[in-house]
């Protein structure tokens, strides 16, 4: 069913966000995205749905974005930020109910925390709360879903489990990992998410959504241990503090320390469904735990997660390179640079490269990585490439294979060398005002200590490759493109 209207989406690149794009535009909805870069959103959508540009935290930025919308989405929170995340939430909710008011929208949804005050609140829970009451305060009606914690292939609380049950086989838990909480999968939260758009008129309405059972941390923990074979331990202590324990998180997993102990200040509170309304509003019969965590270990490895919550962080706004960074169990290193040519132009020596090209930069380096891949029963070099001008995916290319190929736009490879884990290298062309930038990630999922031992032995060697890679592939761009009279 389609609505009389457009609908607002704030939150695109997000988790959420992202996932809920692709079911509006697959249910036939028109879809408008808010954008503060929207160059970005634009490159990823391929006119699959308008985007807008605006920012929530300026005002004048939003009139446009509301004109002919149904429905607003708000699914967007400033916890990366820093500390004054929670004023930035509430001139952030402001500025949108008022454009919506404005600009004659008939519903608001907004995706909140489910908790109890028990304790007190923790400051993210207390802004997700807020945020609500903001919405609420502008006369716009406001559908909040408030959910436990979401599950499901590159959501924050599944990479946090992930990691922990992955690198830890004895964990020190603190009293954190016992608290009860209702976890849902990302698929029930899409399910309600959209089933909202055809909710039952009325002034404001408030539903908990939460899974088919009541869990702890440690037990979803050992519940990911038990569907991947792992045998864990939880030792529990009762003297980790929620600032130890968010710095003990930025070692072990691929949450900022910062972020941690916001998330672990909340873990405290219970986020159990104590209003079961919405099992009777909305046709969604949420899964169980164990269904969940099979279903995000399912899709882990399509598009590394179709959305993750990393895909949301601000420095994605700006293309910045970030060697190192951590995703998950995975270690990324991406850099990018500016190439002033059309993406077709810029990304040509990315189509060529491999086989009798090479690979732009230390091919003396590429050449031994193939021989010690033969000794160890790899592929190595051998393979070449099928074609020295065309790429399609499932093509063998020297020790890699294409896994994703979008011709003068995306190529991503995966390693089949011998690795103590799964490695993947893709590139890409981004049009920017200035011509093309180009960003090339490289990505290695770590099996245990061997491999977590692989990636920092090796890693100043790969840093010194891609980056000399990524330099010289730009310089061909360029040379290629000035014999072209570009």
């Amino acid at each position: 069913m389609t609505l009389d209207g457009s609908i607002l989406l704030t939150g695109a690149t997000g988790y959420v966000g992202g996932r809920l794009l692709t079911a509006l535009l697959a249910a036939g909805h028109r879809v408008r995205c808010l954008a503060r870069r929207p160059e970005i959103l634009r490159a990823r959508l391929a006119g699959a749905a308008e985007v807008v540009q605006g920012d929530l935290l300026d005002a004048g930025t939003l009139p446009a974005a509301m004109h002919g919308v149904h429905t607003a989405y708000y699914l967007v929170h400033s916890m990366m930020r820093g500390a004054r995340f929670e004023a930035e939430d509430r001139v952030a909710a402001a500025n949108f109910a008022r454009a919506a008011r404005e600009g004659g929208v008939r519903r608001i949804i907004y995706l909140g925390g489910l908790t109890s005050t028990e304790g007190g609140l923790s400051p993210h829970l207390r802004s997700r709360l807020e945020v609500g009451e903001e919405l609420r305060s502008h006369g716009v009606p406001v559908l909040e879903f408030r959910a436990s914690i979401i599950i499901g292939s590159g959501s924050l609380s599944f990479e946090l489990i992930r990691a922990l049950a992955e690198r830890l086989p004895v964990m020190i838990t603190p009293r954190w990992v016992r608290t009860p909480a209702q976890p849902i999968a990302i698929e029930d939260v899409i399910q309600y998410l959209v089933l909202g758009l055809t909710a039952p008129d009325q002034d404001h309405a408030i539903y908990e959504i939460g899974g088919a059972d009541v869990v702890s941390y440690g037990e979803l923990i050992l519940e990911y241990a038990r569907q991947r074979g792992l045998r864990r331990v939880l030792l529990p202590v009762p003297f980790l503090t929620p600032r130890l324990s968010s710095l003990w998180l930025g070692l072990v997993t691929p949450i900022y320390a910062r972020v941690g102990r916001q998330l672990i200040e909340g873990v405290r509170n219970p986020s159990v469904v104590r209003n079961p309304a919405a099992l009777e509003a909305f046709p969604v019969r949420p899964m169980g735990v164990r269904q969940a965590i099979q279903r995000a270990l399912r899709n882990e490895d399509r598009e590394f997660a179709e959305t993750r919550w990393s895909d949301a962080l601000a420095f994605t706004q700006a293309y910045p390179s970030r060697a190192g960074l951590r995703v998950g169990t995975r270690f990324v290193d991406s850099r990018t640079v500016e190439v002033p040519l059309p993406p077709h132009l810029a990304f040509a020596p990315i189509r060529r490269i491999g086989g009798r090209t090479g690979w732009y930069y230390a091919n003396l380096l590429w050449r031994i990585r193939g021989w010690l891949d033969l000794l160890a029963g790899g592929a190595g070099l051998r393979r070449g490439r099928r074609d020295p001008e065309q790429l399609r995916p499932g093509d063998a290319l020297d020790f890699w294979r294409v896994e994703a190929y979008e011709p003068d736009r995306r190529l991503r490879l995966a390693a089949e060398m011998k690795l103590p884990g799964r490695a993947w290298l893709e590139f890409e062309a981004l049009p920017d005002p200035s011509g093309t930038t180009l960003r090339q990630t490289a990505v290695f999922d770590a099996v245990g200590l061997t491999g977590l031992a692989y990636w920092w032995l090796v890693y100043p060697l790969h840093a010194l490759v891609f980056r000399g890679m990524l330099r010289r592939i730009a310089c061909e761009a360029i040379k290629q493109g000035a014999l072209l009279g570009r």
